[in-house]
């Protein structure tokens, strides 16, 4: 990359910022600009999770996950402390419930150590009621190094720091549409009056989230895969329960299902949340239950993939369907891990939305996934731990795509 280009990047979350910050810093003289549609950074995913600085436990070795999360962990570590920015390492326990639950222990405990997570222990009961008091299970598995940050806060200071190099963060423009010529790309935005603006771009990187797929499709590229948007509801102990979690408490995920299941977890500033779960939802931001954009959800019906997903999991879609409409349903679901919770100690807390890319075949897309088109590099799938990975994530684009 010459360090005159100038690079566009689409996209205000965290993985975004962190490579709009990656740029600015470290390829002097370059330009940098990100076009975000929301008036605030992190508005979506990167601001709407647990807070959990992943340490890599499940993750196949080798994979990009797998490879970005453990460094990425020792990035944002580095980077907190820099700047102030909360950063608590609370640990991590996978709860085993029953027989089938230990071999999978053995199995990501096995993955833990391929990846390198430090530390990771094998407990039993006695071992597990040491960690967590409250919790109950046949077993476990404790990452003593996970830890939990406050993402958001994270976002701001990129987004500072991309200022303060020089780059621009644009809020309330969003794309509008894109053409690529022989020299770059041109990128037609709204301004925050509404008025029409052409960004001319030497390279174009798109971190667009729940719009990954829409704003690859301006760039040419092919419609597989496609954001299918999954709502996670979230409850909140009530604050005299708070006692009953000291860190994060995991079920073991079972690989027949697609997503992990409800867990709990502290938050930096004392909340304990428990979710998410998992629900289609019927719009790309539909963070309330119910919540309709017929456009959005006639893209998700109209996909080929999502009807073969629908036949592999539909059971397992009931039974989510039914958790998020009944707080004692999800009051159940919890107490799997901490029998003296009742729907009584839960409050309902903001959902958040997952963006899941899903291949045509009904694949749902684990590892990260980006491609290039033309001057325009797309990253089309950045799922849990992308926050956790963001650095990390920064460094891989910058020198596989944009070098």
């Amino acid at each position: 990359m010459r360090s005159s280009e100038h690079i566009g990047i689409v996209g205000a979350g965290i993985v975004g910022l962190a490579l709009a910050r990656h740029l600015a810093l470290h390829r002097h003289g370059a330009r940098v600009t990100v076009l975000e549609k929301e008036g605030d950074v992190a508005a979506h995913q990167s601001g709407h999770n647990s807070g959990v600085v992943h340490a890599g436990l499940y993750y196949r070795p080798g994979s990009l996950k797998a490879v970005l999360c453990r460094r990425g962990v020792g990035l944002l570590r580095d980077y907190c402390s820099q700047h102030g920015l909360p950063y608590q390492r609370v640990g991590k326990v996978l709860v085993a419930t029953d027989a089938s639950d230990e071999a999978r222990l053995d199995d990501i405990g096995r993955r833990a150590e391929d990846n390198g997570v430090p530390d990771v222990a094998r407990l039993g009961p006695e071992g597990l009621r040491e960690i967590e008091p409250h919790a109950v299970g046949t077993g476990a598995l404790y990452s003593p190094h996970t830890a939990i940050t406050d993402f958001t806060a994270v976002a701001e200071q990129l987004a500072d720091d991309v200022r303060r190099s020089g780059g621009r963060v644009l809020l309330n423009t969003p794309v509008l549409g894109l053409r690529q010529d022989q020299d770059g790309v041109r990128v037609l935005s709204a301004d925050p009056r509404g008025e029409r603006l052409v960004h001319r771009f030497d390279r174009l990187v798109l971190c667009g989230g729940l719009h990954s797929d829409r704003l690859a499709r301006m760039a040419g590229a092919a419609e597989d895969p496609r954001v299918v948007p999954f709502r996670g509801q979230y409850h909140e102990l009530v604050p005299e329960r708070r006692h009953l979690v000291k860190g994060l408490l995991y079920p073991v995920p079972d690989p027949r299902h697609p997503f992990l299941g409800v867990h709990l977890t502290r938050h930096v500033h004392g909340e304990v949340m428990a979710g998410p779960n998992a629900v289609l939802a019927t719009a790309l931001e539909g963070y309330r239950a119910g919540e309709l954009r017929v456009d959005e959800f006639a893209r998700t019906l109209t996909w080929p993939g999502f009807w073969r997903l629908a036949r592999r999991h539909w059971a397992v879609g009931a039974k989510e369907i039914l958790v998020s409409a009944s707080r004692a349903a999800f009051a159940s679901r919890v107490r799997r891990l901490l029998p003296e919770l009742t729907a009584a100690d839960l409050r309902p807390a903001p959902a958040g939305v997952r963006a899941q890319a899903l291949a045509r075949d009904g694949t749902l897309l684990d590892d990260f996934h980006v491609d290039t088109h033309g001057h325009v590099v797309c990253v089309r799938n950045a799922p849990s731990p992308a926050a956790t990975s963001s650095l990390a994530i920064a460094e891989f684009l910058t020198d596989t795509f944009i070098s």
